[in-house]
């Protein structure tokens, strides 16, 4: 059945200053939508029941983006695992609640490709969901993305909820973090790079052994996804949204080099974790349903180093 947001209506974009929320925000915006309701931390602290409750109540979205969360690369999983969990199954738990009793007509909640088991069969199709042990250095992160995934269904079946759930694989783009003991492995190796292009190092050092092979998805195409599944998915369950490729950790950090310090080495430590050996999404039925990607990763890579170097004393 097809939802249609008016662009009018209003639509509650939660965690709209990070990486998938801002896109999603540029998204909506750039299709002409005229009431995004959004709210900073400081306004609205998603791990608040009773505030979640009330500014909900107060403001009636009609549909709702759950996409805020403590995120993070490996470094910041293995040691927060306790805030990972904690912020994230309150944020779920509060918004989604809320949700119920504002009525909110269609929330999507997304999720991390970290949900799947850590040597899940490749690619990674949705029935693989607790099939297998999860990978030990996200795993508090993944129990929570699991819970969020559970509670939609939970409420769709009890309280008769259209609130759905789509599991995306690596993410990177504009407003990514480049916070070296925090951020994920894409921005990372921009930052890292463009530090050592800065100070004149002739050599990075990349994290493992650059065996790993990932799938990474630009965050304007996720934004794409996630405005399409809202109006055109219905369904208990987790839908993936991927790319359809994958790329070794070495292969990623070749293409991150030559395009910011070309002569610079890569030396890899192989002391530190690889995280899951592989990770690539089946990502059929969202393409069936008829969205496609659009932006390569060369591409995105290169645009994505743009916006980096034009906000680096920001980040700095």
């Amino acid at each position: 059945m097809t939802f249609v947001v008016g662009l009018d209506d209003p639509v509650f974009v939660a965690g709209h200053r990070g990486l998938v929320g801002s896109a999603i925000v540029r998204r909506l915006e750039a299709e002409g939508h005229r009431n995004v309701l959004t709210a900073t931390r400081s306004e609205l602290d998603l791990r608040d029941q009773g505030a979640v409750a009330g500014w909900l109540s107060a403001n009636q979205p009609r549909a709702v983006y759950l996409v805020a969360g403590t995120v993070g690369g490996i470094l910041a999983n293995s040691t927060r695992p306790a805030e990972f969990l904690y912020d994230n199954l309150m944020i779920h738990a509060n918004v989604i609640e809320a949700a119920r009793h504002a009525g909110v007509e269609r929330l999507l909640y997304l999720g991390s490709s970290c949900i799947y088991p850590r040597l899940a069969d490749q690619p990674i199709v949705e029935s693989a969901l607790l099939t297998g042990a999860l990978e030990p250095t996200n795993e508090a992160y993944a129990v929570a993305k699991i819970a969020g995934i559970k509670m939609c269904d939970a409420y769709r079946s009890q309280y008769g909820c259209r609130f759905i759930s789509a599991m995306p694989t690596n993410l990177y783009g504009p407003n990514d973090n480049f916070d070296l003991r925090s951020s994920h492995v894409l921005p990372a190796l921009i930052r890292k790079f463009d530090d050592a292009r800065r100070s004149g190092e002739g050599a990075v050092t990349v994290w493992g052994t650059g065996t790993p092979r990932r799938e990474f998805l630009h965050v304007d195409d996720l934004a794409s996804a996630c405005v399409f599944l809202m109006e055109h998915y219905d369904q208990p369950g987790q839908i993936n949204i991927g790319y359809g490729e994958d790329v070794a950790i070495s292969d990623l950090a070749g293409m991150v080099r030559d395009v910011v310090h070309p002569t610079a080495e890569i030396v890899y430590d192989s002391t530190k974790p690889d995280g899951t050996p592989r990770k690539l999404l089946d990502s059929t039925r969202l393409q069936e349903l008829g969205w496609r990607p659009s932006i390569g990763l060369e591409q995105g890579v290169a645009s994505t180093y743009e916006w980096y170097l034009q906000h680096a004393g920001e980040l700095r």
